[in-house]
């Protein structure tokens, strides 16, 4: 039987009204955030007599690697915030003025300067806005709600609605206006966000805007001062040369493993947390490292897959040429036209549906034979992979991503300890950080020389780590301890 809470709060689609707010802003933030990244790699290598910047085309990938990875590693900050300081609500809500100002800077400052300020402003807003979009859902819905999973493949579709709309119309409007109307649009489109979200906040439970773990008034200035710090540290080695373009992705995967690492202890070591939570969090751990593995391929659509697009794909269509940026839109398409059948598939089955493991072993799987089926095409000449083909290939990175991002996204919520909620959505968004800054690190492996030996290895890794997570997945179900 269905409480009167969800008596009172369903009307979207069979889900709370609230989940229609959050589906809007996520929608926007992404339309902004694809938008500008579906351009960046390009912006970055393109010489400057084109509107680019003129970096080696590794060293782009890797930067665009990078700021991903900064972007999935400030959830850190932003689920701190919403724990300790604010609640999840208004730094939501701060997070998307940040992201805006972060397009405004990439639009109207010249060359690095916008980059760096725009870059660092986008990732610490994205951040803050990922892990408390994803805790506020989570939050929507009782536990053991049969509806939880196929409510985040819904508020997945809005992710996937501005993804698919953002890298169309900025990469039309740089192709023919130049790279910075691009981020002014993106600009736009998040400005539409806030205005959106603005109007539809007082849906929201209650629960959102309190901080369930406050941080007491005698250790801000402390906290303060470690964040004083921190900033300057980064700024120093930055001026030392010790942080550089060509080794910025390096960089990140030592900071979100160390950053994962100390998450993870001090989870478990917590006393806040009871005997069956800690098992849960230990259940955590493989699907941690399987998110890492999936998104280390899946996120190179930004880097490998974007240069590939440019420099091997037959964009050609009656006569004219597709902008590069409209590659990134193929994805959202899948996804969008898939997510609802998705949605009502776990809703239809249930308590039979797989479980999440069963779910993070078919994504695993299926994004290492998406890279095998790069194989029939590697070595080619320019322009010559037909356009049908990379359709394909992103049809499987789809059906991939629908078996494992979404259902991250709710067992983060599903698995997480009462004292560390947020914080728990932002360890799932650490893995997703950790891929997103080695799919930059890889970049400087790929060369078109290198096609088969680079898509084979990467290919049957990905295969062979969830063949293994097939293995231990009885295992981990027992430390779920009855969560599916």
């Amino acid at each position: 039987m269905r409480t009167a809470r969800h008596q009172r709060k369903e009307g979207f689609f069979g889900h709370p009204r609230a989940l229609a707010n959050l589906f809007g802003v996520e929608m926007w933030e992404r339309f902004s955030f694809y938008g500008m990244q579906g351009i960046l790699t390009i912006y970055l290598y393109y010489s400057a007599a084109d509107g680019g910047l003129g970096l080696p085309e590794a060293t782009a990938a890797g930067i665009v690697g990078a700021y991903g990875g900064l972007v999935y590693l400030s959830t850190i900050i932003g689920a701190w915030l919403a724990d300790r300081v604010l609640g999840s609500e208004r730094v939501l809500f701060f997070s998307a003025v940040l992201i805006m100002f972060g397009h405004v800077a990439l639009a109207l400052l010249p060359g690095f300067l916008g980059v760096g300020v725009g870059l660092c402003a986008v990732a610490l807003g994205s951040g803050g806005l990922k892990a408390n979009a994803t805790s506020i859902v989570g939050a929507l819905y009782e536990e053991g709600d049969d509806r939880r999973d196929a409510g985040f493949s819904l508020f997945y579709m809005g992710v996937n609605i501005g993804a698919f709309v953002g890298p169309l119309l900025t990469g039309l409007a740089q192709s023919e206006l130049g790279f910075h109307y691009g981020f002014g649009l993106a600009a736009i489109g998040m400005a539409a966000g806030l205005v959106q979200y603005s109007f539809g906040r007082k849906r929201l439970p209650a629960e959102v805007g309190v901080v369930p773990n406050p941080l007491p008034r005698g250790r801000r200035p402390l906290v303060l001062g470690a964040a004083v710090v921190a900033v300057v540290l980064v700024v120093v080695l930055v001026l030392l040369d010790v942080i550089r373009p060509d080794n910025l992705a390096n960089v990140t995967i030592v900071v979100v493993l160390v950053a994962a690492v100390a998450y993870f202890a001090v989870i478990l070591a917590s006393r806040r947390i009871t005997a069956v939570e800690r098992k849960r969090v230990l259940a955590f751990v493989p699907m941690f490292l399987a998110s890492f593995v999936f998104f280390a391929l899946f996120q190179q659509q930004f880097t490998v897959v974007a240069i590939y697009v440019d420099q091997r794909l037959d964009r050609s269509i009656f006569g004219w040429v597709m902008p590069v940026s409209w590659a990134n839109s193929i994805n959202p398409v899948f996804v969008i036209l898939l997510a609802g059948a998705f949605a009502a598939l776990w809703t239809r089955l249930g308590s039979r549906q797989p479980s999440s493991p069963a779910k993070f072993v078919l994504g695993t799987v299926l994004m290492g034979v998406a890279f095998l089926l790069f194989l029939p095409m590697a070595g080619g000449g320019r322009n010559s992979t037909p356009l049908l083909m990379l359709v394909l290939v992103l049809f499987v990175f789809s059906i991939a991503e629908l078996m494992l991002s979404p259902v991250g996204l709710s067992l983060s919520t599903k698995l997480a300890p009462k004292a560390f909620h947020t914080q728990m959505v932002a360890l799932n968004f650490l893995s997703i950080s950790l891929g997103t800054a080695t799919a930059g690190a890889l970049a400087k492996f790929y060369s078109v020389d290198r096609e088969t030996p680079y898509f084979a290895v990467i290919g049957g890794v990905a295969i062979g780590f969830g063949l293994l997570l097939a293995l231990v997945t009885p295992l981990v179900r027992r430390l779920m301890g009855g969560v599916r």
